[in-house]
């Protein structure tokens, strides 16, 4: 809708005087009428300068992103600002998938991913993490807590608003010109390997998998600005994690009136997330892995890596759960568990609490990605692969671990695994017998 300025002509009360006249002592008196159009002048002014200003500032590439701006000899850069690419006034939507390692954020969060609407970003807390210290033990000793969910938090802030140049205060080696090789998983995000980020046409381009050869080759490294240029023309941004230990560490995010944040927790049995870990982890885990071929309980075996997880896990189920207000509406706790069992269903919960429609292609996706018989021995070696039977691999642990070490954490994780559902076995027999579901039949009502 435009805005204009009108000026009506307002009948005199006195006798008319046109024009100004000079008066002694340097005064010049004008009359109502010339005065009137004066103000009306000042005001078209100011306003076709501030319309002047705004325009220039919207759109794609808006500020740091102005077509005259250094950026516009790119020509990728330069296409944006074309009447094709239109920038949403504000993401109306900002969802964090809010998870720990090995509990299948990566497969749900393709069912983000492959929104056309979703600007999403695989795990970019990594870097953050991975700028102060490569070891996270090490971090726990000699890095303050609260410093570190701090600057999660800015950077979580920051991207929700399309800034990704923020992110080069963390990515290491330090881009130059705004351009970098190392973004963590680039490839697990559409929105980073097709345009306007990347213009080549490939065969892959149209793929609804993560692929970590194609993107990076064919697309090159990665142009920060027209990243942000693409968030900015999405309506919403969706952001991955598994680095923030406990919900309540995202409340000032939830309370920041520039967001309007839909958080997804989403849990897994601590003991098939203890037995994927030994697969994905293999050198962090070696202590368990002897424990589970030998069945005897190594002493140095580290139960921290466990127990943890599954304090973080209770804390931030029991906080969802007791819906405090600052997480009104913004909370949805999902099972991976019952995500594999009935994909499409949960997924249109999942839709539903966010407040979007599934799109077409979610529901292709999970079609095609939930019912793989899986016959190449290469997609099980590869960690984040989100292709399989999500039947199947959301029990399959029980054939893997050793009912040793399943009976160890069952007595270190009881709470966790009461609060969110999940039966003990007491022998062997029991745990093998996947005939018999440790899964409970639950409701979990998002915080409203």
């Amino acid at each position: 809708m435009k805005s204009h300025f009108v000026c009506l002509s307002v009948p005199p009360r006195w006798p008319q005087r046109e024009g100004c006249r000079a008066r002694g002592g340097g005064r010049m008196e004008c009359s109502w009428k010339t005065v009137l159009l004066l103000v009306c002048a000042s005001l078209g002014v100011q306003y076709t300068a501030i319309r002047t200003l705004r325009d220039s500032l919207s759109g794609p590439c808006q500020g740091a992103y102005r077509c005259r701006s250094r950026h516009r000899a790119d020509s990728r850069s330069a296409a944006l600002c074309d009447d094709s690419w239109v920038q949403i006034e504000s993401p109306r939507r900002h969802i964090l998938l809010f998870a720990t390692t090995r509990s299948g954020s990566s497969f749900t969060g393709q069912l983000l991913n492959q929104h056309p609407g979703i600007f999403y970003v695989f795990e970019p807390l990594y870097h953050v993490q991975q700028a102060f210290t490569n070891s996270s033990s090490r971090l726990r000793r000699t890095l303050d807590r609260r410093a570190l969910l701090g600057a999660y938090r800015d950077l979580l802030l920051n991207l929700y608003t399309c800034d990704l140049h923020f992110m080069e205060n963390y990515i290491r080696p330090e881009p130059q010109d705004h351009i970098t090789s190392s973004f963590f998983r680039r490839s697990s995000s559409h929105a980073l390997c097709s345009p306007p980020v990347c213009l080549e046409v490939v065969d892959n381009m149209a793929s609804d998998s993560p692929d970590e050869v194609w993107c990076p080759k064919k697309c090159g490294a990665l142009n920060l600005t027209l990243a942000s240029m693409s968030c900015l023309s999405k309506e919403h941004v969706a952001i991955k994690s598994v680095r923030i230990p406990e919900v309540g560490d995202l409340r000032t995010l939830t309370e920041d009136p520039r967001l309007d944040l839909k958080i997804i927790h989403l849990v897994r049995d601590p003991r098939a997330i203890l037995a994927s870990r030994m697969i994905a982890f293999s050198d962090q885990f070696r202590a368990w892995k002897i424990w589970n071929a030998t069945g005897r309980q190594p002493r140095y075996v580290d139960l921290s890596q466990i127990t943890s997880t599954c304090k973080d896990m209770a804390a931030s189920a029991e906080t969802g759960l007791q819906k405090p207000a600052w997480l009104h509406k913004r909370y949805l706790l999902v099972r991976y568990e019952d995500l594999a069992f009935s994909p499409r269903a949960k997924a249109s919960e999942i839709y539903r609490f966010v407040g979007l429609e599934m799109a077409d292609r979610v529901s292709t996706w999970i079609a095609k990605n939930t019912n793989s018989n899986m016959s190449a021995p290469s997609e099980w070696n590869y960690r984040y692969s989100t292709t399989r039977d999500s039947r199947v691999t959301a029990e399959n642990w029980r054939l893997r671990l050793g009912f040793d070490i399943v009976r160890t954490v069952q007595n270190l994780c009881n709470d966790t695994l009461a609060l969110l559902g999940y039966r003990q076995v007491h022998s062997a027999a029991e745990l093998r017998n996947l005939s018999h579901s440790l899964v409970e039949e639950r409701t979990f009502q998002s915080v409203t």
